[in-house]
């Protein structure tokens, strides 16, 4: 067992912007525990990684006890995984409901529950990043989008109470309000319709995620903040 400086949980890892910021996070010194549904094993001895459904019960005590045990502590969760389903309202069947609300809030509690108890436990504090999308600050008619409203909404209320719940014990917490980000969940026939969403004129680059959280790890003087990364939807179109 090892124990780093530092130790950053970082859920829905296998791809995308989860994925990159595992290497973001080694090149800042931090220990990695890495979860998501499906995920290989790394050849990093500072790289834990844990496949688990976050949106099943248990699955929070699961990954962080795992953490505890590899590092000895946690830093950080950045509550990357999310499901996007985008159907007009009343077309959402029970099934989408329960799948983007098993994620995006039975994850997100199921992980930071523990996450946050863990670093309670201890003295220094620690910091959580929830990562929610600007269809909640500045709905848009093109964009069927009322389950990412109803849940990623319900972060972004979160992390102001959270900020401010524990703030006295040197836990920060903010979010991050994306834009779309070109991943592989967008096919490329798509792009030029969905850039055309962003006053910017493209989409978003998994760097410029990235970058905004690795932002917000140094950034002492800075909780309860939704940071728009988003190419100026969340101020109109």
């Amino acid at each position: 067992m090892s124990h780093p400086e530092k130790v950053v949980v970082i859920t829905g890892a296998s791809r995308g912007i989860g994925a990159a910021l595992v290497p973001a996070y080694r090149k800042l010194g931090y220990a990695v525990v890495a979860t998501a549904r499906s995920i290989a094993e790394s050849g990093d001895p500072e790289v834990l990684t844990v496949p688990v459904d976050v949106a099943q019960p248990g699955a929070g005590s699961r990954i962080i006890d795992a953490a505890l045990s590899r590092f000895g502590r946690i830093d950080t969760l950045v509550n990357n995984a999310g499901i996007f389903i985008a159907k007009p309202f009343t077309d959402y069947t029970d099934e989408d409901y329960e799948a983007v609300t098993g994620v995006n809030l039975r994850g997100f509690f199921e992980v930071s529950r523990s996450a946050i108890a863990a670093m309670l436990a201890r003295e220094g504090g620690g910091h959580v990043v929830n990562l929610s999308t600007s269809l909640v600050d500045h709905a848009n008619s093109e964009v069927h989008s009322a389950l990412a409203s109803l849940t990623k909404g319900g972060l972004n209320a979160v992390t102001k109470a959270l900020a401010i719940e524990y703030a006295g014990r040197g836990i920060r917490v903010n979010a991050v309000g994306l834009g779309v980000i070109r991943t592989p969940m967008h096919p490329p026939a798509t792009h030029g319709t969905l850039a055309a969403l962003h006053p910017l004129g493209r989409m978003g680059e998994v760097d410029d995620v990235v970058d905004a959280i690795v932002y917000l790890e140094s950034a002492r003087f800075v909780t309860g903040e939704i940071l728009h990364v988003d190419g100026g939807q969340s101020a109109g179109h």
